[in-house]
């Protein structure tokens, strides 16, 4: 059995190194990275870079799709992705600035999706599932997948016995709630934007994490940043303390986290390692430029600065 990453909207990740990086002006980069990503093409990176078997699937198209499947080739990640007749892969364009310590996105829009890729995808997952303890549903939803395609997707895998966990937001998350993943990770900013509360109190975070459980999910996990994570279950309710660490790159962090929850799962950790495990691959991914890279010796020197505490349970 395996862990399968997808990704509706594969990208091929772009980051360039600018000091004093401003609007309007001529600049020069000092460094250049390209390569596959994607929430879900991420979290397959670092659940291979833990020992754990992985395949990630998705669509891809045109160059920048033939560059994403080579690029995962080279670095020896299995893949079954779906190649669309028309259109291209996105880039997404990361500017890391230094100097000011800022980093600035640009996403582009991914090739639509038709009803017979779609009918293509139903089959891929419901093949893939069967070989696959977990799938992690992950990211946007490219233009023609309806706003539901996760509920049915989980779905699909549940009928064919593997878990599903989840990662997106808006009107994915929504809809994707309703085919009851099996953990649903998302940060404090996607929870506040989808149930419309404010981000950084604790007490209204928990309380919305609840209402997940109540619908039929019955783990949630939600990333804050610096301050570290909170986790819920029918039964407990845990904070999770983050070291401090001079961070590089926060782009991918949370799909590392997702790969370090669902490979201590795979495992058959128990619920504080799993989270242990999770937050260590958060952080470790902070300190490299590249989106879903870490180290397993950064995961080690990082899990002996967390903190899991209880808060009810």
């Amino acid at each position: 059995m395996m862990i399968t990453t997808v990704t509706l909207n594969a990208a091929l990740d772009i980051t360039y190194t600018v000091s004093n990086f401003y609007v309007d002006h001529l600049h020069r980069t000092h460094e250049y990275l390209s390569v596959p990503g994607g929430k879900g093409v991420n979290v397959a990176r670092v659940v291979h870079a833990l020992g754990e078997g992985v395949t990630t699937t998705g669509f891809v198209a045109g160059y920048n799709g033939a560059a994403i499947l080579s690029g995962l080739k080279e670095e020896s990640i299995p893949t079954d992705f779906l190649t669309l007749a028309h259109g291209e892969s996105r880039r997404a364009i990361t500017i890391l600035d230094p100097t000011q310590g800022t980093h600035t996105e640009l996403i582009e829009v991914g090739p639509p999706i038709t009803q017979i890729d779609l009918q293509r995808l139903r089959h891929k997952i419901e093949q893939l599932a069967k070989s696959s303890s977990c799938i992690v549903l992950s990211g946007s939803i490219p233009s023609g997948c309806p706003s539901w395609i996760y509920a049915e997707l989980t779905e699909i895998a549940h009928h064919q016995g593997a878990k599903v966990a989840l990662d997106a937001s808006g009107e994915a998350l929504r809809e994707g709630l309703h085919g009851r993943p099996d953990l649903v990770k998302l940060n404090e900013h996607e929870l506040a934007e989808l149930l419309g509360i404010a981000p950084g109190n604790d007490l209204s975070t928990l309380q919305a994490m609840s209402s997940f459980i109540k619908e039929g999910t019955p783990f949630v996990v939600v990333s804050q940043g610096e301050r570290g994570a909170l986790a819920v279950s029918a039964d407990y309710q845990y904070r999770i303390h983050i070291p401090q660490v001079e961070a590089v790159n926060p782009v991918g962090s949370g799909d590392a986290m997702m790969a370090g929850l669902v490979s201590a799962l795979y495992r058959g950790s128990d619920i504080q390692d799993v989270l242990l495990l999770g937050a260590a691959c958060g952080t470790a991914n902070t300190l490299n430029k590249m989106a879903g890279k870490v180290t397993l010796e950064d995961i080690a020197m990082i899990q002996q600065g967390i903190e899991i505490t209880l808060i009810k349970g």
